[in-house]
């Protein structure tokens, strides 16, 4: 009986052993594949080079001083590009002259501060209108896409794109992406929904190219937490505007508040 006693509670053990071996030998495999997934939707393989690009704060002088809100957005970013074991390089949007496609990209601010964003909108986005004129009253900062136009109401309700683009160039080139808002804290709001939501975005567009409209309620309040998505403008975004319908896009289609 002792013998037998003994050979059953060697058993145990060993049956033990391997289904914890076994179980962390899945989990490793599945933790992997999650990684390489990150991986693949950010175009940032082990030790892949990225690229945060960030307007000035024009009121700091020659050096490259960021907004609070926008070192915040790089924060988040620069945990995505840990996370994929990767590296950033920080760069001005006046001194970013690399290529499209051959390193990851993320851009970060409105086409009025930031040139390289601006390009990027205007060679690949030519369904976005913004207007940047200081004298635009309350339509300045809005959002036109397509026929529809957004407005701010600051510290209420603001708008913030995101986007990943590719170009036409294929699953081989890497991505860039665009946080393209009407204020830094917007900026923020979608860097971080980026972050949260990057596993949800690979599924559902399969590596391709998306533009995504969110909207920052009550940031004066909540700061970048509270962010709603209203909706997937990539067809109207990539789409050049009809010159007949230009006229119409004049008058504003949505007002904070309605």
């Amino acid at each position: 009986m002792n013998t037998v006693a003994l050979s059953f509670v060697t058993l145990s053990v060993v049956a033990l052993c391997a289904g914890t071996a076994l179980g962390w030998l899945l989990r490793g495999r599945l933790a992997d594949r999650r990684l390489r997934r990150r991986q693949a939707f950010f175009g940032l393989p082990d030790n892949a080079e990225s690229l945060l690009v960030v307007n000035r704060d024009s009121g700091a002088g020659p050096e490259l001083t960021v907004v609070r809100h926008d070192v915040f957005a790089l924060l988040e970013l620069a945990a995505v590009v840990k996370e994929c074991g990767a590296h950033a390089q920080l760069v001005p949007h006046d001194a970013a002259q690399q290529s499209f496609g051959g390193r990851t990209e993320f851009c970060v601010g409105g086409p009025g501060a930031n040139r390289r964003l601006a390009a990027h909108l205007h060679s690949l986005l030519p369904g976005v209108r913004i207007t940047v004129e200081p004298d635009a009253g309350p339509d300045r900062g809005a959002f036109r896409i397509g026929s529809e136009r957004y407005r701010m109401d600051p510290g209420k309700e603001e708008y913030v794109l995101l986007a990943r683009l590719t170009a036409g160039q294929g699953r081989a080139a890497r991505p860039v992406f665009l946080f393209c808002g009407q204020r830094a804290v917007t900026n923020q709001a979608a860097t971080r929904y980026l972050a949260r939501h990057h596993e949800k975005l690979a599924r559902k567009y399969d590596g391709g190219s998306f533009v995504l409209l969110l909207k920052v309620v009550n940031s004066a309040a909540y700061g970048a937490d509270m962010v709603e998505l209203v909706g997937d403008v990539t067809k109207a975004a990539q789409s050049a505007p009809q010159a007949k319908s230009l006229q119409a896009q004049a008058q504003p289609r949505h007002r904070a508040g309605s």
